[in-house]
């Protein structure tokens, strides 16, 4: 069966007991993301399960090893009781005001049987947009989310207020499996057209911007051109994606030779 690109699993999470224990978080066990070429801003962390070699094991399997975070606060066991994985980590990931990660996309999780990775919002301001390929995730605080993040995806958070999420990393099993196709009933469909409908309001604005048209003119590059759309875009408030702008030049072309075949 297809693994859907994303999907809101069917249970319900003790929200209260989530923010009860992320309370407990000291400000000290932030940590500044290590890859800073994916984000501008505020991106951190906290690890609260991690993975290291197990002696023991078979080669290339790694065992789940509690840090204090996840040890001192018994709330987030007990939060996911209603999770029946296998846990290979956990973490929390808190990205500030103002701040933004990059279109990336996750190349460990591709691989066939690479692990699944679940995303529960705990502080999940409404200016946030998390885009999978091109389209706007409508997570809400307390769900539980699989999302396939080896596909392009970026987060902007435009709020006054941070965002964090409980990642979590599961081995695949049956129950998950399971899970996230029963999930697809019931989940919100992302908003039709969000991404081109950004790039459309950008293009509207180059139009009425002489110095931001040259800039873009002078970029002769067409993937260096795709880039530095996403970004001024980024800057503006616009959330799309490389695809939208392919699109869109993919459009004009097609424009252009039908106005002169005639």
């Amino acid at each position: 069966m297809t693994r859907p690109a994303y999907s809101r699993l069917p249970l319900q999470l003790d929200l209260r007991l989530l923010r009860e224990a992320l309370a407990g978080v000291r400000a000290d066990q932030w940590l500044d993301h290590f890859n800073r070429e994916y984000f501008q801003g505020d991106w951190s962390g906290v690890v609260l399960v991690g993975a290291t070699d197990a002696v023991g094991l078979a080669p290339g399997r790694e065992a789940a090893v509690p840090h204090d975070a996840w040890l001192d606060e018994p709330r987030w066991e007990q939060a996911l009781r209603p999770l029946a994985v296998e846990l290979v980590s956990a973490r929390l990931l808190r990205l500030g005001p103002g701040s933004r990660i990059l279109e990336h996309c996750d190349y460990d999780l591709q691989a066939e049987q690479a692990d699944l990775r679940l995303h529960i919002p705990l502080l999940c301001p409404p200016e946030v947009d998390f885009m999978l390929d091109g389209q706007r995730m409508p997570l809400a605080a307390g769900e539980c989310w699989y999302l396939d993040l080896g596909r392009p995806h970026s987060v902007v958070n435009r709020d006054t207020c941070e965002r964090i999420h409980l990642v979590l990393d599961c081995r695949p099993g049956s129950w998950l499996e399971q899970a996230i196709q029963q999930g697809l009933a019931s989940t919100p469909a992302p908003g039709p057209g969000q991404g081109a409908a950004a790039f459309e309001r950008l293009r509207q604005w180059v139009e009425q911007d002489r110095q931001l048209c040259r800039r873009l003119q002078a970029e002769t590059d067409p993937q260096a051109f795709i880039e530095l759309c996403v970004v001024l875009g980024a800057e503006r408030g616009l959330v799309f994606g490389p695809d939208e702008v392919r699109s869109a030049m993919a459009r004009g072309r097609r424009q252009w030779q039908r106005q002169w075949s005639h």
